[in-house]
């Protein structure tokens, strides 16, 4: 019997990406906290965040026996910093500031968990920004489009025009990096749909 897949994010992003690999699957709603700890680097951290949601979205299909449940985190990181979600519109100029000019890391963690085990993909991007001016970010602050995004912008969105080189995956820079999704979806039995 072919596995169930299912997704725990929210994220519309996310769910548009994996429709792209085209197999089919349903969205779980999870909660899980997301606070790094002492002494976890950027790296674990996302990966432990990521296994907590596709963990959490499996406890919720207990019922479920042939469930493989997808979890996600992709984070903004600079100089050991992990940049989250900003708050309002003072901490999303914030971010803008401090990755102007420079270079910052895309981690992007992918896991795949079910009754038979867990299987986990990383990818990690780096992206330069351009040297922003304050009307620059001013104006980019003003589109909405920051809120609810690592680091304060989409790479999908007005934000490209902040990104003056990529180096990685344009997918796990949005929030689910397809290659390595791909990748852990075959090891766990699951095909494009015909």
């Amino acid at each position: 019997m072919t596995p169930v897949l299912y997704l725990a994010s929210q994220s519309p992003r996310r769910r548009q990406l994996l429709e792209q690999f085209g197999a089919d699957f349903a969205v779980l709603d999870v909660d899980v906290p997301e606070q790094r700890a002492q002494g976890e680097s950027p790296r674990d951290y996302v990966s432990r965040v990521a296994r907590d949601k596709a963990r959490a979205g499996l406890a919720a299909l207990a019922h479920a026996s042939d469930a493989l449940v997808l979890g996600a985190d992709t984070e903004v990181v600079l100089d050991d910093e992990v940049f989250g979600k900003p708050q309002d519109a003072a901490a999303a100029a914030a971010m803008l500031r401090r990755l102007s000019g420079r270079t910052h890391a895309v981690i992007s963690a992918v896991w795949l968990v079910g009754a038979t085990g867990e299987q986990c993909e990383v990818c990690v991007s780096q992206v330069r920004f351009a040297m922003l001016d304050e009307p620059t970010i001013a104006t980019y602050v003003a589109t909405g489009e920051p809120f609810g995004k690592a680091g304060a912008y989409a790479i999908q969105g007005r934000g490209a025009t902040l990104v003056e080189h990529l180096d990685g995956s344009y997918s796990g820079v949005m929030g689910l990096p397809l290659f390595e999704t791909a990748r852990l979806l075959r090891r766990g039995g699951i095909s494009p749909a015909d």
